[in-house]
């Protein structure tokens, strides 16, 4: 399959992915969860403190903050390893090999999008209780201590080693996984902050899965405190619904029965716990490491993916080891493009979340976020067949999703429309300006410039409504 035709089955995926119903329904997601004993797993060294167990509001709030840090760094790591994968029998893969690669790719980017369906679960919690969501992360990868030393987040390309950290990362609670060993943290920390704290502390966890049930434990523990009205003050309107997608991380949090919900979507589908579920990211994970093994049973030299960086950067970091700068030219901008269009797509879905439900601009800020993941996918597949550079021989580009030095949304009304207009026009001048003989630069370069005609049509148009009504 060419890379036109790729690009075009990847963005046609994403798109009905991220606005087609997906999973169980939050009603049936409820039941096991909601009647759990109330009681909080407290980890290592935190049993029987009475004093550890203050709980207030910004504690929880702070807990989401890492919470969506947390899922917004898996769904780029995924989909690092997703965009590093060979296609077809043109990139060196035999009939068997490319359908198994074909099938892995539709697996982590499902799993991908199923995590963002969690960041937006982890938003709207954040906003019933009345807080900003935080849209921003560090970059990656993610320094010791950031999350507890088990937790590694970095971006690699899809392997043996790299599957199998994905696996460790998704494992339900008493799984008999472990980490590979490239991806273990060579010290140990311990977040343990003995006496009562004022200033929130992060959790000290041992899984994804054990991190979601103290969050929870605590807005149990906060309902009863305070009431259940006092805990879920946030205005139901400032967040994601069915109406902007149809994830199932997008249905409003107005209780704690539907806060209790929106947790045991993310475990669930990520961990396959309480329960088992054939497909959760876990299981999926698991099949995608089966197959690949029976595959280098019969293929020993076989490569599912093309050698992208670890860590790449596009400017020489202050600690050179364990990252790849980026020198090759043509890399270099389309890594640049790659990395501004996720930027603007953060932007745009925190500035959804200033806006009431309802509203055409919320409507039309989710849209163009979704169609800004449409252009990334054909870029970021393109960098990773790039070379990385003359120093760094055999080895290829990757997007490096930079962070933004403050993610929050935009002041709402005109200025962010402006702000809004003058990047997608510089988005799609960048596009026009790549190599038009590769598809897959024809591809963004065609969902940039459709977007901007959209994006520019709504704002002229609602110019004009301002000035009518004046």
């Amino acid at each position: 399959m060419d890379g036109a035709e790729d690009a075009r089955r990847s963005r046609a995926i994403l798109g009905t992915a991220l606005r087609a119903p997906n999973g169980p329904t939050r009603r049936s997601l409820q039941r096991s969860w909601s009647n759990r004993a109330s009681a909080p797993n407290l980890g290592p060294g935190r049993e029987g403190n009475a004093e550890m167990m203050a709980v207030t509001r910004e504690k929880i709030v702070h807990a989401l903050y890492e919470a969506a840090e947390l899922e917004h760094c898996l769904m780029c790591a995924y989909l690092y390893a997703m965009f590093s994968l060979r296609d077809g029998e043109g990139e060196g893969l035999n009939a068997e090999e490319a359908e198994a690669v074909a099938n892995w790719r539709r697996a982590i980017l499902g799993i991908s999008v199923g995590e963002m369906s969690h960041l937006i679960a982890v938003w709207n919690i954040t906003a019933a209780l009345g807080a900003a969501p935080r849209f921003g992360r560090d970059n990656l990868p993610l320094a010791p201590g950031v999350l507890p030393a088990n937790l590694v987040v970095r971006l690699a390309p899809f392997s043996d080693a790299v599957i199998q950290h994905f696996v460790y990362l998704e494992r339900p609670e008493g799984a008999a996984e472990h980490d590979d060993p490239s991806f273990e943290s060579a010290e140990v920390f311990s977040r343990h902050a003995p006496g009562v704290r004022l200033t929130p502390t992060g959790y000290q966890y041992r899984s994804v899965g054990e991190f979601y049930e103290e969050i929870a434990a605590d807005l149990r523990r906060l309902t009863a405190q305070i009431g259940e009205e006092a805990v879920f003050c946030g205005d139901p309107r400032l967040q994601l619904t069915q109406a902007e997608s149809k994830l199932p991380g997008a249905t409003p949090v107005t209780n704690l029965e539907s806060a209790l919900a929106a947790i045991e979507h993310i475990v669930v589908e990520g961990e396959g716990a309480p329960r088992h579920r054939e497909n959760s990211h876990y299981e999926r994970f698991r099949q995608i490491r089966a197959e690949m093994r029976s595959l280098k049973a019969k293929n020993p030299s076989f490569s599912a993916a093309h050698p992208s960086a670890e860590n790449p950067v596009l400017r020489r970091p202050p600690e050179p080891q364990g990252h790849v700068w980026l020198h090759d030219r043509d890399a270099i901008a389309t890594v640049d493009l790659a990395n501004a269009t996720y930027a603007l797509m953060m932007r745009l879905l925190a500035a959804a979340y200033g806006l009431p439900a309802g509203s055409d601009e919320k409507l039309l800020y989710v849209h163009s976020a979704v169609g800004l993941m449409q252009a990334m996918t054909p870029l970021a597949e393109r960098a990773a067949r790039l070379p990385a550079g003359p120093s760094f021989p055999g080895i290829n580009a990757g997007m490096s999703f930079t962070a933004q030095r403050n993610a929050a949304a935009l002041p709402s009304g005109p200025s962010a429309r402006r702000f809004f207009a003058e990047r997608i026009q510089e988005l799609n001048a960048a596009a026009t300006a790549l190599d038009r003989k590769d598809p897959r630069c024809v591809t963004a370069s065609n969902v940039l410039d459709a977007l901007r005609s959209k994006l520019l049509a709504a704002f002229d148009a609602d110019a004009k409504a301002v000035q009518t009504s004046a």
